[in-house]
Order: C-alpha cells, then structure tokens, then sequence
C-alpha cells in the first residue's frame, strides 16, 4: 500500500481528485512514542503491527434531521463510502476494527479484499442493520479461531433465575440518571426500548462484539488476540453499559484460555471499540480497573488488566466523536500490558480549533461523526 506524504507538522494532505475542487478526506499520520525508535533499535527480532478502531457511521442512521449542520453531498451514501475507502486505505492498517458497518455483504466485503483485506462481521441482533466487523491484512496474519458476542445473552442471567442480574452485572431495576447527551443519534426509539424497569427489556439493546485470534506473518507466528464491539449508546443507561462490559471482559478472558490451551501460547489482547463512554466514567474505570461506582470493589470483577493506548502513550484525545451537541471521547484501543507487547506510535487527532473539525462532523474532511484511532504495536519475538 501507498503512504500519504505529509509536508510539516501541523499540516494534512487531502486525499482528493486532481479534477475536484472539492475537499477530500483527510489521510493522518502516526506519532511515534517517545523513546519507542530507540527501544526498537536494541531489540531486532521485535514485530510490529497497527491496529486502527473506527466507527464509521451506518448509513442507515444517516439523516439531516441527525446531522443538520453537516453539508448535504457529505450525507450520501455514494460520497461517503468512497471517503471512507479512502481513509482506511490510506492508513495502512494490519488490522481494521470498525463499528456501524452496515453495507457489509453490497459494498465493504468486496471492496476491503480488493486491497487486500479478509475479513469476520458480526451484524446486531433485531432489526438493526449495522454490525462489527474485524478486517486484516492477509499479508500480516492469519485467523485461526473466532467468536461473536451478542450481548442480548445477559437477558439469560434474568431468565435462569440463578443469579439477578444485579448481583452479577451491576443492572438495576430503574435507571442512572446521568446528563444526556445533547445531539446525540437516536438509534431506537423509545418504544423500542420496551419498559425500563423489565430487566429482560433493559438488557436486550441489539449490542454485539466480536473477537478473533490470530496468528501472524512474522518469523516466530506469534498469536494475538483482537476484539472489536460496539456498547450500548445512552448515558441514562450506564448499568446496561457496565453489564455489557463485565460480559465481555469475562468472554474474552474464557476466550484467552480457549486460545492459550489450543495453541499452547500467551496471546496478548487488544480490545477495539466504540464503548459510548467518556474517560474516567463507570464503563471506563470499570475496564482499566476493574472498579465501578455501582456495587463493591472485588479484585475478582476484572478478568484480565488493560491499558487504553492513548493514555498510555499521550493521553485520552479531547474527542473522538464530534457534532455541535456533543464532543468528546467514545473510542478506545485497550491492550493489556506485558513485556512483549507495547504501542510504539499512535494515530494523530485534531484539536478542537482544527479547521476540519470546526462545525462537527461529518463534513467533506470526515466521512463519519467519529474519527479513526490506531497504533502500532511492537511485539518482541
């Protein structure tokens, strides 16, 4: 693949026509990690990868009435799936965890193995179109084993009747009341949610996941294991969104052992995703430390550690989401942190006062209401 040049710092190419006077989306750069050139200098036989997480907004939510500030050629479907071929090629990723993919099958399948891509997708449950899909370079790894998460299987944990899903995910009967978000997307009705204080109801939001492990191209076929999801949206709903988190860490720790005992190997983790939760909040701290403001702290609530990359690396972006009713941060890599994994540069964002960002997103420069996440990893042999 082909590397957009840059100029200096502080200054992005578009990736646009020659014959279009029309802004094009714009193609980012990775920083590297501080110290991270010399550390691979004194390491040779290490590997490196990256990994990019975006959510790329179905088409299926996109509607003036969502997205009244954005200019109307930016909303249809044949300028933006073009945009968004463009970024994810220009950001030569190993691996590709996107959310809100909705034309899998017509469009993003054939088009993603034309540049080389194979790929796993999982669509949500219901009526919902879009789903998680998980696209890797044939050239850097092969799959070797996967699992969907569907998260509408807590509504289980109700339904045997062994344990309330209160004591087991932290849901409760009535709602968090947290401040919602201005602006947001409504992606169901309130009809559609049923009634609130059913934990049945409350528990079944369509949500899904998936993850895969993977063997890579390199001279010692490590294995690693990437997960991608896509949480539930409404802030007034955080013990849905820590049950859905306690459900997936403990899948994926299951998933780990699967994984260690078939191939008899330590992969390391990296979890991918749009989590619709801001730093430092319920969902966040639950994931980096296993501890949430719902119910006692138990060592035992968090299956594995993790680390979110960029605050590992720089520190939490100021937003990954961006419209006038809402800015801030929703997406996330996670990866736990060992000796022989680590990020080495990450994918530079914009500030708040960056001219393709002013107005909110989408525009001609962003293609979706998120921006794209990604770093390299090293992984030492």
């Amino acid at each position: 693949m082909l590397r957009c040049s840059y100029l200096v710092p502080g200054l992005r190419v578009a990736c646009c026509s020659k014959m279009s006077t029309t802004p094009g989306p714009l193609c980012r750069k990775f920083v590297p990690v501080e110290q991270s050139e010399v550390t691979s200098i004194s390491k040779p036989a290490s590997f490196k990868f990256r990994l990019v997480s975006y959510n790329i907004l179905a088409q299926a939510y996109v509607k003036s009435t969502y997205f009244p500030h954005s200019p109307a050629p930016c909303l249809k479907w044949k300028a933006r799936s073009q945009a968004i071929l463009t970024i994810l090629k220009s950001l030569e990723a190993d691996f590709l965890c996107l959310q809100e993919v909705d034309e899998y099958d017509t469009f993003y399948k054939k088009n993603m193995e034309n540049l080389g891509y194979a790929s796993i997708y999982i669509q949500r449950s219901g009526r919902k179109r879009d789903g998680c899909g998980i696209f890797y370079n044939q050239n850097s790894a092969e799959l070797v084993i996967e699992e969907e998460i569907d998260y509408n299987d807590l509504v289980d944990t109700v339904e045997d009747g062994t344990t309330s899903p209160k004591e087991k995910y932290g849901v409760l009967v009535s709602g968090n009341k947290e401040e919602p978000k201005a602006g947001s997307k409504l992606k169901d009705s309130q009809a559609d949610r049923g009634d609130p204080n059913d934990p049945r109801v409350r528990l079944k939001r369509d949500c899904v996941g998936i993850m895969a492990a993977f063997r890579l191209q390199n001279p010692s076929s490590h294995h690693v294991i990437i997960a991608n999801t896509h949480l539930y949206w409404d802030p007034e709903w955080a013990d849905v969104k820590i049950a859905q988190a306690k459900y997936l860490l403990s899948r994926l720790a299951a998933f780990k052992d699967l994984v260690s005992d078939k191939f008899d190997c330590s992969p390391p983790i990296i979890l991918a995703g749009d989590f619709n939760s801001v730093p430092g909040d319920q969902v966040y701290q639950y994931l980096v430390s296993g501890t949430n403001s719902m119910g006692p702290e138990m060592a035992d609530d968090l299956p594995m550690p993790l680390s979110s990359v960029y605050a590992f690396t720089r520190g939490e972006p100021e937003f990954t989401n961006c419209t006038p009713g809402f800015t801030g941060t929703l997406d996330y890599i996670f990866f736990s942190p060992s000796g022989d994994l680590k990020p080495v540069s990450y994918l530079e964002l914009p500030e708040a006062e960056s001219s393709d960002v002013i107005g909110g997103l989408p525009n001609y420069f962003h293609p979706s209401d998120h921006l794209p996440i990604g770093a390299e990893f090293e992984l030492e042999a």
